[in-house]
């Protein structure tokens, strides 16, 4: 983890304004100093009114909370996407009105929406020129460097002279990527090293596939690529504190709005209003998922390809009713399993839990599968917000990858970006079937 957050600074060290300081200082001056200025430009209010103090302080507050969050988000892969800027400002300053509200103080509605533009401005100018790609990548051949998907700033360094110039011009030009563990002539390993020592960044090409894939591609279970094979322990402990508290503050929201949906489902179709299904769990324990029912019901064969075909959701799945396809779409249907996290089978956010017909074809079919199991699963996860619904095998090691992304770098930022991605989703309906 450690690590990982320690290459996502060292690529973003390329340019100025890529350091959090300076970053704090123009979420400041842009954010709040100059669009106050502005405000209070031909007009008579004094600095020292109490509205515009209290307006002030509450927008300071919104203002630094983006700029640090947005930070944090920053250094996992496809967080740099433009598009978590806007929701992410709506957010905090939406939680820094509400604050307004509930202790009943004097406020501005036009310094308060003045400084919520700038700040998203701002936001929306620093993520553009400081994300990952706007300085070039020097591939150097050899090894297993193919496994990366040519993108715009990707370079491959033709001949030893060429990377000889790279080095030459030092620090600022871009980055260095080649298979590290791969056994270059001597000439190329002493350039290696002369780049490090000039303080150009030079990274394994697995580091960098991470980074932009938002996979980890794993060929033996070791703590050199997962960092350690028991994720990060204190945090899975928070988190499940986490998952306790928000469930129960929730629950008179989430039972208000399951019994319009079970209303719903009664009137749409004939069958039970919830879904029971056996699936895998935490640790390989298998336990009772529910969730509300989304297709007509059916007799399927007690043998394993039936079990695993009825198992898979395909596109158009005539199965599938009317009201379940809106449910699935933006993901209603998952919602009764806020009494799987209250008794800690699965949390808010991790790898989505299989159908023990399909868990037990994949682990089959791919070598580590099972590690997926080492964290809880969830209502939501890195996979389904970046792949969406999968069903075979191939699609299923893609998913995979991207559970052992997570598995690898769990922690409360990546869960809030999960968080805001699944909004996005949500709201897109991506990956429904």
């Amino acid at each position: 983890m450690l690590m990982q957050q320690a290459e996502a600074r060292a690529l973003q060290r390329t340019h100025p304004l890529s350091l959090q300081a300076v970053q704090f200082v123009c979420y400041l001056l842009f954010g709040i100093a100059l669009p106050t200025v502005l405000w209070l430009l031909g007009r008579s209010e004094l600095l020292g009114q109490p509205y515009v103090v209290s307006t002030l302080a509450v927008s300071t507050a919104a203002t630094v909370a983006s700029w640090y969050i947005l930070s944090r988000l920053r250094q996992y892969a496809k967080a740099r996407l433009l598009s978590y800027v806007v929701p992410l400002n709506l957010l905090v300053f939406g939680a820094a009105a509400t604050a307004i509200g509930v202790f009943r103080m004097p406020y501005s509605i036009g310094l308060f929406g003045t400084c919520l533009a700038a700040t998203m401005v701002t936001s929306y100018v620093l993520v553009a020129i400081t994300r990952l790609g706007n300085k070039a990548l020097y591939i150097v051949p050899g090894g297993r460097v193919a496994e990366m998907r040519p993108r715009p700033e990707h370079v491959t360094l033709a001949s030893l002279d060429e990377f000889a110039a790279i080095v030459a011009r030092g620090k600022g030009n871009g980055s260095v990527i080649g298979d590290l563990h791969f056994d270059h002539p001597p000439e190329w390993e002493r350039l290696f090293a002369l780049a490090a020592l000039k303080g150009i960044p030079v990274y394994h090409y697995r580091q960098i596939l991470e980074l932009e894939t938002g996979q980890v591609r794993i060929d033996r279970l070791s703590e050199n690529v997962l960092g350690s094979l028991i994720p990060n322990l204190p945090y899975m402990a928070a988190k499940r504190a986490f998952d306790v508290v928000v469930t129960i503050a929730l629950a008179p929201l989430l039972l208000l709005v399951m019994g319009g949906i079970a209303l719903v489902i009664r009137l749409d179709s004939k069958g039970s209003i919830l879904f029971v299904q056996e699936r895998m769990g935490f640790r390989g324990e298998v336990f009772r998922m529910v969730k509300f029912r989304t297709m007509h019901d059916r007799t399927v064969d007690e043998n394993e390809t039936a079990l695993r075909d009825d198992a898979m959701t395909r596109d158009g799945d005539d199965r599938i009713t009317r009201a379940g396809r809106f449910l699935r779409k933006v993901r209603l249907d998952e919602l009764p399993q806020a009494w799987n996290i209250l008794k800690g089978e699965m949390s808010w956010i991790g790898p989505r839990p299989e159908a023990i017909s399909l868990s037990e074809w994949y682990e089959n079919e791919i070598p580590f599968y099972s590690y997926r199991h080492i964290v809880r699963p969830g209502l939501t996860g890195w996979a389904q917000v970046n792949q969406g619904h999968v069903t075979g095998v191939d699609t299923a090691t893609h998913k995979l990858r991207y559970d052992f992304y997570y598995v690898k770098n769990i922690s409360l930022w990546l869960d809030v970006l999960i968080s805001l991605k699944t909004l996005r989703v949500i709201a897109g309906g991506f990956g429904a079937r």
